[in-house]
């Protein structure tokens, strides 16, 4: 059944608040996968937070252009479209996308937006393989700790050879 101009409006409304909210945003071709894996893509979304919406182009356009990205034209994007939104973290979607799309191979990205900009689909794929924020924070604070590590240690060697040197002291005067 067809949907009515109010519910297009509220649609494009509510496709315009994603993008607006959204830190980073993917849009992936996904014809060829079947209902069920869709659904498993979905769920993997709804866990990690992330929105996944399918909307006609004509509609997409409209909200394109309410939200100022006039980078891209939904009609060039390929086939059936889905557009996924991460809100806290700019790499996430790109990566569910990138993980689902290794053991599914219909499904592929065709672009996505990043700090209001259009990106192509090689820059998705690169952001896919990035760390994650937690993984690049863990790496931060092990850089930071590592020279007090360092530094530890050398005092602590230097310590452990005066206790020695006492200890052979003790030993030759035994």
């Amino acid at each position: 059944m067809p949907k009515t101009r109010q519910q297009k409006e509220t649609a494009v409304k509510d496709y315009v608040e994603k993008l607006k909210t959204a830190k980073g945003v993917v849009f992936a071709n996904f014809d060829g996968l079947k209902v069920k894996e869709i659904e498993a893509l979905r769920k993997k979304c709804r866990q990690l937070g992330i929105d996944y919406v399918v909307a006609k182009k004509t509609l997409m356009r409209l909200a394109f252009k309410d939200s100022d990205i006039n980078d891209i034209d939904p009609v060039t994007l390929n086939k059936g479209v889905a557009t996924v939104f991460s809100y806290n973290d700019e790499v996430a979607s790109a990566k569910t996308i990138g993980e689902f799309a290794k053991t599914h191979e219909a499904l592929k990205p065709v672009g996505g937006i990043l700090e209001k900009k259009f990106i192509d689909a090689a820059k998705v794929i690169t952001l896919s393989k990035l760390p994650s924020r937690n993984e690049l924070l863990a790496k931060l604070l092990g850089s930071i700790k590592s020279p007090v590590s360092g530094l530890v240690n050398v005092l602590s060697g230097n310590l452990r050879n005066l206790v020695y040197v006492l200890n052979a002291i003790k030993n030759s005067k035994s």
